[in-house]
């Protein structure tokens, strides 16, 4: 690996950090406690801060040899927020807070963008700025869509921005990354079917949606397979069905509620005027009123080709062209997707292993699947260096490029 000697000295000081978020993890537009440490850690190191976007965020500017003047820019994301569930683990660094966890590595993040941040501090051997983006919220919260609408842009018009999200399974260390759509665009589903309530001995003086529920639920599952075209991949899931309250009572109402993923928008018209079409057509067949929704939350990310192809070149100088693999598209979202709509771009994934890091933490640690969103789940410590050395790599390379 051609990664940075001093980035790799100061390997454990940064792993020590990054556990030190770990035990402490904050949830969307909460994390104080982080993007204080981050601003403190910043600042210490000479570098302009700036809080206060979408609340939690924290932006960190480092000019060049050449102060800026030149005016190229790029920008480089970490997300910081945890997410809403009760860690399993026992080891040492393990969530202190019940109900919080960094069970997809943005504590990890955190600590490879300040790592990076640290060096790219010391040596300032590019001419021109790199944007530092911590964001907050990205758990469903939007944070990058809020800090662009609080002017990230504007205030840093980099011409380029690019982030990096660990992956389990991929190989310790490893890069993925390829140009179009990467990660689905996240929907809400929910529709609530209103008939008339009675005693479960007398359906016929009823009007019954729990029947009504459960065919809608299994003609949804139609959508995907007999509307969309083989070739575009898209997700419907019935997640939630709520009714009743006892055993003898028919209820008035059942509320379905789910989510469909897809990697076009013109995917997601189309799923959703049929979801709506069989909501109230099975609705009107069996005497209902039906109420339905989509909530279209974070859209797809898409990586522009250019800055993917740039993005995969810089990571085989890193490690070396056998450890830079095509991305395979996940049905997972991402609210990167939001910049990459508003900057050129590239969204990497960096491979946290097979889970056997873990050993090194002692008996304290459960042997459960460290996959993202596990209870069991630990970021690799052994990724700093690596990931920090990417970020400085590309932040030279992409500001020595002709514009």
């Amino acid at each position: 690996m051609n990664l940075i000697e001093p980035i790799v000295a100061e390997a454990a000081r940064f792993a020590e950090l990054r556990r030190d978020l770990h035990a402490h993890p904050e949830l969307c537009f909460e994390e104080h406690r982080t993007s204080g440490l981050v601003a403190a850690r910043l600042a210490e190191w000479g570098i302009e801060v700036h809080r206060g976007l979408a609340k939690t965020g924290v932006v960190g500017v480092v000019h060049g040899r050449d102060g800026g003047a030149c005016g190229r820019m790029i920008g480089l994301r970490a997300d910081m927020d945890a997410l809403p569930m009760t860690e399993l683990n026992t080891f040492a660094h393990a969530s202190r807070h019940p109900g919080r966890m960094h069970a997809c590595g943005h504590d990890g993040h955190t600590a490879m963008l300040l790592a990076a941040a640290r060096h790219l501090a010391r040596a300032r051997d590019f001419d021109g700025t790199v944007v530092l983006i911590f964001q907050p919220a990205e758990e469903g919260g939007g944070g990058a869509r809020e800090m662009i609408a609080d002017g990230l842009f504007e205030r840093w018009p980099v011409e380029a921005v690019f982030a990096l999200h660990n992956w389990p399974g991929l190989p310790a260390g490893h890069f993925a990354v390829s140009p179009g759509p990467v990660m689905a665009s996240s929907n809400e589903l929910r529709c609530v079917l209103t008939g008339k309530g009675g005693h479960a001995a007398l359906p016929h003086l009823a009007v019954d949606p729990v029947p009504a529920a459960c065919q809608l639920a299994l003609a949804w599952q139609t959508v995907v397979a007999r509307n969309v075209r083989p070739i575009d991949a898209a997700v419907v899931s019935v997640t939630m069905l709520r009714a009743g309250e006892a055993t003898n009572v028919i209820p008035d109402q059942v509320e379905l509620q789910g989510t469909v993923r897809t990697f076009r928008v013109e995917t997601l018209d189309l799923i959703e005027q049929r979801l709506r079409e069989l909501a109230h057509g099975v609705a009107a067949g069996f005497g209902l009123q039906a109420d339905f929704a989509l909530r279209r939350n974070y859209p797809p990310t898409v990586n522009h080709a250019a800055e993917a192809a740039f993005a995969a070149e810089v990571a085989r100088e890193v490690v070396g062209a056998e450890a830079v693999h095509a991305q395979e598209p996940t049905m997972g979202a991402e609210d990167f997707a939001y910049m990459l709509q508003a900057r050129p771009g590239a969204y990497l994934f960096i491979g946290n292993g097979d889970g056997a890091h873990r050993a090194a933490h002692g008996p304290g640690h459960d042997a459960g699947p460290c996959t993202l969103h596990n209870a069991r789940y630990d970021f690799n410590d052994a990724l700093i260096p690596t990931g920090a050395s990417f970020w400085v790599r590309l932040a030279q390379r992409w500001l020595a490029r002709p514009r």
